[in-house]
Order: structure tokens, then sequence, then C-alpha cells
């Protein structure tokens, strides 16, 4: 159970709703490790294959509660070695994620609202969503690993453009810039990110989703195509002779729907997580 979030499992898809409406679901510490307890369980559960993230009434998430007005930011305490960002700290957990996840974003996402999306693999917007990185215009400094996932998203040149003067974004320049993948009215933006959701669950194999997942995002910072080759060759070659490889092959030749069985909680590959 959480204060902070709703969480509904249907055909094999978790939707989590931040539920904080009366604060535009702004995130607080509390929330954070709710946040990411939740993703822990998703990850295990065998039964959730797909997980949207979305917000309850106007707003997606306006970023950090700033309920301790100036002193939001400052930690005096924690020893500068050891300070962590509470962003980042969500944006590495769903970095690890094997279950692929979509950003539904429905209102207002800014700060931590829209970095802690970066590492999501689909972000959709409603009309109604503005997202700024507004770090400057607050006195901070980009976060949630947002410096490595923003460039790689957008490219250099438009990710200094929004973070250095942090502005506020419609969704139709976050669709133009790469942010989203795409912008729909307020009412179609759950039925399109189910669609999404849907289309994974219901054609693919966990393990190939989580591996793909994970090929993906990793080699954005291998210095030669050579790294992925050798990763891709591991991958084709156990996988090869899985069960749910033969499945794959025989359902497409007898033209009937695939049934996977294979289980991210115990089938994973034995070189998996391959870069550790």
């Amino acid at each position: 159970m959480s204060d902070n979030f709703l969480c509904h499992i249907e055909n094999n898809i978790l939707m989590i709703t931040l539920n904080r409406p009366d604060r535009l679901n702004a995130l607080t510490e509390q929330a954070i490790n709710e946040f990411i307890g939740i993703l822990d369980r998703a990850d295990q559960d065998d039964e959730v294959k797909a997980i949207i993230v979305t917000g309850t009434g106007r707003g997606f998430c306006a970023g950090a509660d700033l309920e301790k007005g100036g002193d939001t930011f400052a930690d005096n305490e924690t020893p500068e070695e050891d300070y962590r960002d509470s962003g980042g700290r969500i944006s590495l957990r769903i970095y690890e994620m094997k279950k692929p996840m979509i950003a539904a974003i429905n209102g207002p996402a800014v700060g931590v609202g829209i970095t802690m999306t970066l590492p999501m693999d689909i972000r959709i917007a409603s009309t109604n969503a503005k997202m700024g990185f507004v770090f400057t215009r607050r006195g901070i400094a980009p976060e949630a690993c947002s410096g490595w996932f923003l460039p790689r998203v957008v490219g250099i040149s438009k990710a200094a453009e929004w973070t250095l003067t942090g502005r506020i974004l419609s969704a139709q320049e976050a669709l133009n810039g790469g942010l989203v993948s795409q912008v729909v009215s307020p009412e179609d933006l759950l039925p399109a990110a189910l669609s999404i959701a849907a289309e994974i669950v219901e054609n693919t194999s966990s393990i190939s989703v989580a591996l793909t997942r994970q090929l993906m995002w990793r080699m954005l910072g291998a210095d030669h195509p050579i790294e992925s080759h050798k990763v891709e060759s591991k991958m084709i070659q156990w996988l090869g002779g899985q069960n749910d490889a033969k499945e794959g092959v025989s359902s497409f030749l007898e033209k009937r729907p695939a049934n996977f069985t294979m289980k991210t909680s115990s089938d994973m590959p034995p070189f998996y997580p391959w870069w550790k």
C-alpha cells in the first residue's frame, strides 16, 4: 500500500498513478521511497509485463514538493561524498528495470517530474501537458541523471537550450524536439498508452523485451559498434536455444498467437547483467 500512488494491474499492465492532486503530484522524500519500492516489486512480479506511469488530476508531477520553502534543497548534514539526489535514485532504478515503462504525461511535468521520465522507454503527452527543466530558474542544477539521459534522448543542442533557459515547453514543442513520441487529446492519453503496452504484452517475449531494453540503453555509452555486436551475439546464441525462441518461430509458421512462457524472475540468461 502507498499513500502517494495508486497501483492497479490489469491484463499484465501495471498502472502507477501519482496521487497527490492537491500538490500537483509533487514528490516528497517519502513518495520517492515508495515509488522505488513499487518498482522493486514490479520488477519481480511476473504478472507485470509493462508499466504505465501517469498522474491524478490536472498534473503529472510538479517536481519536488517545495513546502520547505527556500530550504527545500538544502542539506548541510549529509557528507558531500555520501549525498545522492533523490531524483537520481528514481532514474537509476528505472534504468535497471527489466520491464518496459511508458510515461503518460497528462499535465504539467517540471523538474524531477519530467527528468524521472527520461529513462522510461516511451513518453506520450496530452495536449494539456507542459514540461520544464526549470532548475536554473530555481538556483539549482539538473538532477535525476538528466545530464546523461537528456542529451541522449533529444540531442545536446536541444538539451542545452531547454536546461539553460529553464523555460516551460508546450506538448507540441516537446514532440518537435523528440522528448515525447505522441501528443494526443486528454481523453485519448490513457487509451494510447494502454494500446502501446498491450502491443508489448500480447505479442512479445518478456525475456526478449528485458534484454532489448537494456541493450538499447547500455549501448548508448559504447565507444564502438563491436561492443553491441559482442552482446547481441551472446543474446542470439543463448536465446536461440530457449523455449521462447522456439515458440516465436513456431507460432509464426503456424500463423497463430505466440504463447511465451519464460519469466524474467527466474529465466534470465547466465550472462545477465553483462555490464557488471
